[in-house]
This record gives structure tokens, sequence and C-alpha cells, in this order.
């Protein structure tokens, strides 16, 4: 992004991508419900064997179940072999927290009956369907409407008319999922699972929750779907099974890749995911001093003792934690071409170390940002190789410094193409695996829509990274308001959204409540 020392172009702005919680079923040791032994029996660590029909999982598998139409019916695949009594719900959200309780407490599965029409009529025949193969004897009804369905021969429907279940409150996503997560079961079931927040938000969420702790998995609420999200999440995967529930997860390749990279261990404040689980306020600058940007007006302690006291005031607008952060410039853009003739002044790795060793022990995040005057990104960003493979050292691309081979700095606003984007990230993501390191911060800086050309092409299918679209303009709220706005225009839902104040050529520089206030609300802000 711009340094104050180049710093007479035209003005920019921009916004983040909304993060689908999920929901996180965990468990023990073992393998799954009646896993049973050479007698018949099956056995759990920490409770009752499993209830009769419960599935048998080894403890090391990964299984991904999407439950497309949020009618349980594929959840209840994955949990139950077959059931006595299956308990099925309408729409009505306390008919469905009813139907919940009382699913939990006899160790049954749980379906719902959902939309009209030909919609309804679909879900109706997927629902009987799964009543026969489960071999249910006995179906509760709670506002199913199933009474003029033709079930299985010798089922017995048994209507519940009254739902003394109040439902969890509304305003909160997963709140039902986390009520039922709470619910008392008699059974230890070594296995666990994630619901989306797309699917609790649904009317099928209480289902999938209430059939996973029927069988008597612990339910555990993360903000997105991945099973790194939280330091509860990633314990579970160490622990046992793990059953991806809900639509928001990729693919199977993905999420076993999520689980794999969990291995690799938490970052500061818990999970091993950059975003969401935390935000970030961070200084910009150049160790060199202050002309180019904020963190370097001071030595690395007392820059760190800057943003700290700039955490403080953030920290009580959010729920989330808020860490600490410095965008250190590694490579400066430069009006001379330098010895080797990119108009870019390459800072030596060691130079960089002060502030970076003195953010990280603070318990905080650095970014190396690039401005590849006529460099290419990727060129620049393997000469800070040794520095990435650090957990807590991420990377940022300010393509406003990007020029072409007969153009010089203050030109114009530079721009990169997606490919070169795509570059960088293929091989940083490399580069996490192969060093078996947590996720990264990838920040891309933008206050032009040409300044990324074909940006819905970049590759950001890599669970490796955490993608951050940084809308750094500077000048009044409207104008800063106009570039947030802008930047997010076909926006991919993978990128995070990053916010800069800039104490001098902002009129006025936003406060910490007035910057939380952005909708959506910033997951990144940074000082110039």
């Amino acid at each position: 992004m711009a340094t104050k020392a180049l710093n007479s172009l035209s003005p920019r702005s921009r916004r983040t991508p909304r993060a689908a919680a999920a929901l996180i079923v965990a468990a023990t040791a073992l393998g799954l419900a009646s896993c049973a032994g050479g007698d018949g029996s099956s056995g759990s660590e920490n409770g009752a064997s499993g209830p009769e029909g419960a599935k048998e999982l080894a403890a090391d598998s990964r299984e991904l179940v999407a439950d497309e139409n949020g009618n349980g019916v594929a959840t209840t695949r994955a949990f139950f072999d077959s059931a006595s009594e299956v308990f099925v719900a309408g729409e009505d959200r306390n008919a469905q927290a009813s139907a919940a309780d009382a699913a939990v407490a006899a160790g049954a599965p749980m379906l719902v009956v959902r939309g009209e029409g030909t919609a309804r009529d679909g879900n109706v025949a997927a629902v009987a369907e799964e009543i026969e193969r489960l071999g249910a004897e006995t179906v509760h009804d709670y506002g199913a409407g199933l009474s003029d369905v033709d079930l299985a021969d010798g089922v017995s429907i048994k209507a519940i008319e009254d739902f003394g279940t109040q439902a969890a409150d509304a305003a909160d996503p997963l709140g039902e999922v986390k009520r039922i997560a709470g619910l008392d079961s008699e059974y230890g079931v070594p296995a666990a699972a994630l619901i989306s927040a797309q699917t609790a938000e649904g009317e099928g969420g209480a289902a999938l929750a209430a059939t996973a702790r029927s069988a008597g998995a612990e339910v555990l609420g993360v903000p997105v779907a991945d099973p790194r999200a939280t330091s509860e999440s990633m314990q579970a995967l160490e622990d046992g099974a793990v059953v991806g529930l809900g639509k928001d997860f990729d693919s199977q390749d993905k999420f076993d890749a999520s689980a794999e990279l969990a291995a690799a261990g938490e970052l500061p404040g818990g999970g091993g995911l950059v975003f969401p689980g935390r935000r970030m306020v961070a200084l910009y600058g150049h160790p060199s001093g202050g002309a180019l940007g904020l963190m370097g007006e001071q030595p690395p302690a007392e820059a760190v003792d800057r943003v700290e006291k700039l955490v403080d005031e953030y920290q009580p607008h959010t729920d989330y934690p808020v860490m600490p952060a410095f965008e250190i410039i590694a490579t400066v853009a430069s009006s001379e071409p330098g010895p080797d003739g990119d108009f870019s002044n390459e800072a030596d790795p060691d130079e960089l170390i002060p502030y970076i060793d003195a953010i990280t022990e603070a318990g905080g995040y650095a970014f190396l940002d690039l401005q590849p005057g006529r460099a290419r990104l990727l060129d620049q960003a393997k000469l800070y190789e040794d520095l990435l493979k650090r957990p807590n050292v991420g990377l940022a691309l300010d393509p406003e410094w990007k020029i072409g081979p007969d153009e010089q700095p203050m030109g114009r606003v530079g721009h990169v193409e997606a490919q070169e984007v795509t570059e960088v990230a293929d091989w940083l993501a490399g580069l996490v695996r192969d060093n078996e390191l947590p996720q990264k911060g990838l920040i891309v800086h933008q206050f032009q829509l040409q300044m990324i050309r074909d940006r819905e092409t970049i590759n950001t299918d890599h669970p490796e990274l955490a993608f951050i679209l940084h809308a750094d303009g500077h000048g009044g709220p409207e104008q800063k308001f106009d570039t947030w706005n802008t930047m997010q225009q076909g926006l991919s839902d993978d990128y995070f959204m990053a916010w800069k104040n800039f104490i001098d050529e902002d009129t006025p520089t936003f406060t910490p409540g007035q910057t939380y206030d952005i909708k959506p609300r910033p997951w990144f802000v940074s000082y110039q």
C-alpha cells in the first residue's frame, strides 16, 4: 500500500467477506457408538455403550456429510444403521427443539420435514425412505404432518402437539445447536462432527445436532466450517473420528487437507486459522524510520507498546480477541532503478528481524509487505522465504507499486494480473504445507478495481492460506466508503476484509469505535 514517501497518488477504499459459522461434534478416543466386541458389547471411556443401531466409525476416519437437503437423512445414515424409534419435526423451531430433547434422551436419530409443495413432497419421501431403512417401529411426529404419509408396514406414528421446549434465541445462528450440545446423554462416543452456520440457520440444523448428540458425541460450536477453527476442534482431531456435517465444506479433499494441516499447531489466541477467531490491529511501516509509516517511528519494543495501546482501544468493540500486528515493508518502491533496475529496494531480511521478533514475542503477527516495482512478486517473496517459514509471519502484496518495463513509480497507479497473485499464493501454500506450518495470512492491497486484473480468477483454493483484501483508500469518509464498497464488488467469499486508517491523510481519522462500526466489520485494521 502507499508509503508516505510515495503517497501522492489517487485515493482509495473497500470491504470483507462473511464467514459462515460451523459446529463441531467432538468426542473421546475410540470408535463410534456401537463398537461391538466379541460379546456384542460396545463401550467408551467417557460413558455407557452407544445406543442400539449406532454405527461404528474408525477412530481416524474423516468423513464429510453435506446433508444438502437439510432434512437430516444423510446425517442419520452417517451415525445409525438402525433405530427402533425416530423423531421427526416440522419447520416450527419449538417443535424442533422439543423433538431434539426427546431424541437425545432416547438415544435416537432425528429428521426434519421442510419446504412446501414439491420440495416438501421430496423431503417427505426421503424421510419416509430413511425411516424404513432404519427399521423404525415408532415415529414421534412433532408437527411434521406424517399422519397421512404411507410409511412402512408396522410403523406406529405418535403425534406430539404440545411443544414444551422453547428454542434458543434465533439471533445466534448456532444458539439452538449449542443448546442441544448441552443436553445430557448417557452415551459416550469418540467421534467429532461439524455443522455449518448455513445449516444451523436453516430449518434442519437442530436435527443434525440432535442425531449426533443422541449417539453420544460432544458438540462444540466453531465459527467456520473448518476443523482448525478452535483449540477444542483441533483437539477433537487428535481424539477420534471426525464427521463434517453441513453445506459449507467445499470437498472431501479440502476437508482432509484442513484436518491434516491442524497437526501444525495453533496460532496465538488459539485455533489454527488466521481468521475468524481473532481480529488484528497493525502498525504499517519500515524499520528505517517514520517516513514510511508509523511502525518505524520508534524502536521495536516501543512500537509494540504503541500497537498494544490501540488493541486495548479496539477490544471493547468486538467479542473476538484483538491481536497486535505489524505490516513491515520489506521491499520499497523507489524513484530510482537501483543496481538491479527494478525500481524497488529490497531490505536485508536481518533488518526486519528485530520488528518480527518483537511483535511475535508479544503474541502478535507480522506481515511482510512487497512493493515490487518492475520485479516479479514471486521473486521478491522468495527473498524472505526463511522469515516466512516462521509460524506467525504472513505476506502482503501491494499492486499499487507494480509497474511495467517502460514505467516508473508514481507515473500511475500500478496493477498486477491475477496469475501473478496466484503464483505467489501457490508457492506460499506449498511453503506452509512442506514446512508443517499453521495457516498463513496473505494480504492483497487494492483501492482501484484495475489494480488486480481478473481478480475473480485468483486461485483461492488453499486451506493453507487466509486471503485478505485490504481496501486501503484514504480521504474523507464518503471517499473511503466508496472505495470500500467498490472493492467488494464481485469479491469471492474466500476473502476477509481489511481497512486502513491514515492518521494524516484521512479527514478525519476514524476512531476504533467508528472503524468497527463499518459493515462488514474489518478483520484486519492497519495504521499508517
